[in-house]
């Protein structure tokens, strides 16, 4: 089906990424970019491609109803790409990429340490011919130190980092997120470097080589948690639904359901007292400041536990939202897209994908600007759909040339 593509509204048009990486934390930087306005080229391989294709069920549906070759995995960080199939590990393919480099702004590559330098690939191969490159590296744990070598994955980052530590039910099992927060964050902080280097290069001409490891910024984001022990000296505590510093910040089960009960100051407290009618809760010395009910909260969760629970959910969230004091459901998925407020953000997008007559759901993105809006240009691409198409646009070659190539395998 034809499908014309918008034009390019977000802030980085006319910037060029050349997007070597693969599985989730590349990827989700890569796509902030596209969703931003860069043109970003997915190089894969012609034999497989990125391995998150093949992650499911579940996969996208064709027109016939039938399983497609995307899965809900991949296609949750590759919209606003373009896919081009090159095999760099033949000499006609690592000539081709050389190519496509000299035309790119930047390269994003999640290859384990040293992999790409074995194809005259690396960034020490490549600075010099082309010093305006911003080339960025992003490894499991980074490309110095004793771990350099390895392999990284998020649920591993997610235990040698610290995460785990803190997440889960105070006696319960070390607990992972519900999503790949290692390699997201990964790809949040890959994003922001980039976003800085280009302004050091619009400064100074200069591109330079970024070295993001998950486990740094696995550590990084560890924020208030990591600096708690930093200016103690003790372990972190780990308080499930709990907060170490604040009380009440938790949640609790009401009569037909859980909410979240999330008082951040004394007046929030007083005020909640108030409404629960317990006055007399935010009156006791035991409880009248957060320092005394972090202290005292083996005491006061338990009648807090035993308020809630004698009413509903809507007694509670109807009558402490007019209030200030912050309240709110535990949503599942389904009611995540169904709320008012994430429909009227746009954070549900439908776009048109080819393996499909009608459009395809996706996460929209949530950066609003007021100028130069993101815009929804390229579904996540099928293996290889615009290899022909981006090889004409970056590098001029002509449909016989590309065809030779695609005859030896190289793309």
């Amino acid at each position: 089906m034809p499908h014309h593509t918008p034009p390019v509204t977000g802030p980085l048009a006319g910037l060029r990424v050349l997007d070597m990486s693969r599985i989730l934390a590349g990827p989700s930087a890569t796509q902030m970019l596209g969703d931003l306005g860069a043109d970003v080229v997915k190089v894969e391989r012609p034999d497989q491609g990125d391995d998150t294709r093949k992650w499911g069920p579940p996969y996208l549906k064709d027109a016939e109803g039938r399983d497609s070759t995307e899965s809900s995995y991949y296609l949750s960080a590759n919209r606003n790409k373009r896919s081009l199939t090159l095999d760099f590990t033949k000499p006609e393919g690592r000539a081709l990429a050389l190519r496509l480099i000299g035309h790119a702004d930047v390269l994003v590559e999640n290859y384990k340490t040293g992999t790409l330098a074995k194809y005259g690939l690396g960034y020490e191969d490549l600075r010099d011919a082309y010093p305006r490159l911003i080339y960025l590296s992003l490894t499991g744990f980074g490309q110095t130190g004793p771990y350099a070598a390895r392999a990284g994955y998020d649920f591993l980052i997610q235990g040698m980092g610290g995460i785990m530590s803190l997440t889960g039910e105070t006696e319960g099992e070390p607990m992972k997120a519900g999503v790949a927060i290692a390699d997201l964050m990964a790809g949040m902080y890959s994003g922001v470097a980039i976003l800085a280097a280009l302004r050091h290069r619009d400064q100074t001409g200069r591109g330079q080589h970024i070295d993001m490891s998950l486990l740094d910024a696995q550590v990084a984001w560890l924020s208030n948690a990591g600096q708690y022990f930093l200016t103690s000296g003790q372990p972190t505590p780990r308080y499930g639904n709990g907060h170490p510093t604040i009380v009440p910040y938790q949640t609790f089960r009401a009569a037909d359901d859980w909410i979240i009960l999330a008082v951040g100051n004394d007046e929030q407290f007083r005020k909640f007292c108030a409404f629960a009618g317990k006055p007399e809760l935010a009156a006791d010395p035991r409880f009248a400041t957060n320092r005394m009910r972090v202290t005292n909260r083996a005491e006061l969760v338990p009648m807090l536990e035993a308020v809630i629970a004698a009413q509903p959910t809507s007694h509670w969230l109807e009558g402490l939202e007019p209030l200030g004091v912050p309240a709110g459901p535990i949503n599942g998925i389904p009611a995540v897209f169904a709320d008012p407020q994430v429909q009227a953000r746009g954070m549900r997008v439908e776009m048109q994908h080819p393996v499909r007559p009608d459009p395809v759901s996706l996460i929209g993105s949530p950066m609003k600007f007021s100028s130069t809006p993101v815009n929804y240009r390229y579904a996540p691409p099928t293996l290889g759909q615009h290899t022909d198409e981006v090889l004409g646009d970056w590098l001029r070659m002509q449909p016989a040339e590309v065809e030779k190539l695609r005859g030896k395998g190289v793309v």
